[in-house]
């Protein structure tokens, strides 16, 4: 199965405490169907010094199910389904179902 959802791609958390939140994709995990989203689902570590680190309390993403956060329109940055369409070149390419613009360009 192709992936609907990438590292680098803009995305709108669409349930949960950070519903309406967008980020962008810092880490992908597809075989657990789960994504690391910057700025959404943050919380708080207690973490214990170092020679490298600071002690204390550390705010961090923590992972989000893949179920919960969708594509943005790249025109309206709305949540958006995905489909795949070939191009005359022969690239399989990924666009938004809402606007028909594509989101791999």
């Amino acid at each position: 199965m192709a992936a609907r959802i990438k590292k680098g791609d803009k995305v709108v958390v669409i349930a949960g405490r950070d519903k309406g939140k967008t980020g962008t994709v810092k880490l992908m995990m597809p075989k657990d169907d789960l994504a690391v989203v910057e700025g959404v689902n943050m919380v708080k570590r207690h973490t214990r010094q170092t020679a490298q680190t600071q002690g204390g309390i550390i705010s961090k993403e923590a992972t989000i199910h893949l179920s919960n956060i969708a594509i943005a329109d790249p025109k309206t940055g709305k949540a958006t389904r995905v489909g795949f369409k070939v191009l005359d070149d022969g690239r399989k390419v990924r666009f938004a179902k809402s606007s028909g613009d594509l989101i791999d360009g």
